[in-house]
C-alpha cells in the first residue's frame, strides 16, 4: 500500500457568510508532486494555509503524516518547507542572514550549499531589497529547503525566474521527489503543472471539479485533437475538401488545421485527399489537447468529471 502523507476529509472554510472552501478532499502520496490549480478566488490559498497551520478550517480534517496542522503547529513546523509567493523578509535582511535565521528556527547548520546551487553565491551579503525578483524567489526555495522538509508547498515556484533557473528549480524538485518528498505544486503554468505533477486537482468555486493525473485530465472532455497539415501543391485549401470527424478548420502560416474528434478517419482521409490530387506532403502533426486546454474548457463551462 502507498504511504499517505496529506489527508484532507470534507474540508471547509469560510470567511463570514462566504464559502472559501466548500467540503473537498483528496490524499497526496509520499514522494508525489501534486498540482492544485484553479481560477483566483478558487479556495487554493484558502487550503495551502490551512495545511501549512496558519488558518484553522470550519470543517472537516487534515492530516500530514499524521499530524493536525491546526492543533499540533509544533510538530509540524519541521516536517513541512513552504516557498511562497512573498516571503515577507525584512528588506534589510541580508542573504546570508535569512538562512542563518531559518535554519536556527529549525536547529539545523545553515546550508550555503542551496544558496550556491540556485545561484546566490554572490548575493550573500546583498540585503533582501536589493535582490531582483527572481532572486528573491530562489532565496525563498532556498530557505524552503534548507532543514529536508517531508511535504514541500511551492505557490507559483517559478514566477519571475529566467529559464535557466527554471530549468534548475524543476531539477531540484525531482530531486527532492526522488528523497521521498511530498511536493504540493500551486501554480497558474498549466505547462508547468503538465510537466511536473504527478497528479493533479482542479478547484471550481470552492470545489474539486476533477482530479487524475495529467493525461487523464486532458483525455476527458470535449477532447479535440489539433491536426496541423502543410503540402507543397496547397491542395488541402480546395474549398470542398472535407473530412471526416473535423468539428473546425482554420488556415495559418501556410498550414491547414483541423480539429477533430476521432484523429484516425480524419488523417486516414487527409492523407488520401493528397495523393489522390498527386500533392507532397510537407508536414503533419498532430497535438492532442493541452491541460491548459482542459482547464479552461472546466473552468469556462463549470464541467465536473
Amino acid at each position: 500500500m502507498e504511504d499517505i502523507v496529506i489527508e484532507v476529509r470534507d474540508f471547509r472554510k469560510t470567511y463570514g457568510d462566504f464559502v472559501a472552501v466548500d467540503g473537498i478532499s483528496f490524499d497526496v502520496k509520499r514522494g508525489e508532486i501534486f498540482g492544485l490549480l484553479g481560477p483566483n478566488g478558487a479556495g487554493k490559498t484558502s487550503t495551502l494555509e490551512s495545511l501549512e497551520g496558519l488558518r484553522e478550517p470550519n470543517g472537516g480534517s487534515m492530516r500530514i503524516t499524521g499530524i493536525d496542522p491546526t492543533h499540533e503547529p509544533r510538530k509540524l513546523r519541521n516536517i513541512i518547507g513552504v516557498q511562497l509567493q512573498t516571503s515577507g523578509l525584512p528588506e534589510s535582511i541580508t542573504v546570508d542572514e535569512a538562512m542563518k535565521f531559518f535554519c536556527a528556527y529549525h536547529g539545523v547548520e545553515p546550508r550555503y550549499d542551496l544558496l550556491d546551487r540556485l545561484g546566490l553565491e554572490e548575493k550573500r551579503k546583498a540585503q533582501y531589497h536589493q535582490l531582483s525578483t527572481g532572486q528573491k524567489r530562489r532565496l525563498a526555495l532556498g530557505l524552503a529547503l534548507a532543514h529536508n522538509p517531508s511535504v514541500l508547498f511551492l505557490d507559483e515556484p517559478t514566477a519571475g525566474l529566467d529559464v535557466a533557473t527554471r530549468v534548475e528549480l524543476h531539477n531540484i524538485m525531482r530531486e527532492q521527489q526522488d528523497e521521498g518528498t511530498s511536493i504540493i505544486l500551486a501554480t497558474h503554468d498549466m505547462a508547468e503543472a503538465e510537466e511536473m505533477a504527478n497528479r493533479i486537482a482542479i478547484l471550481l468555486r470552492g470545489k474539486i471539479v476533477t482530479t487524475g493525473t495529467p493525461m487523464e485530465i486532458t483525455a476527458t472532455g470535449a477532447g479535440l485533437t489539433k491536426v496541423s497539415v502543410r503540402t507543397q501543391g496547397s491542395s488541402l485549401s480546395d474549398p470542398g475538401a472535407t473530412f471526416p470527424a473535423v468539428s473546425q478548420h482554420v488556415s495559418k502560416d501556410e498550414y491547414d488545421i483541423y480539429f477533430s474528434t476521432d484523429i484516425g478517419p480524419t488523417v486516414s482521409a487527409i492523407i488520401a485527399h493528397v495523393q489522390a490530387r498527386q500533392d507532397t506532403l510537407i508536414d503533419l502533426r498532430v497535438e492532442r489537447p493541452s491541460l491548459e486546454d482542459r482547464f479552461l474548457e472546466i473552468t469556462t463551462s463549470g464541467d465536473a468529471q
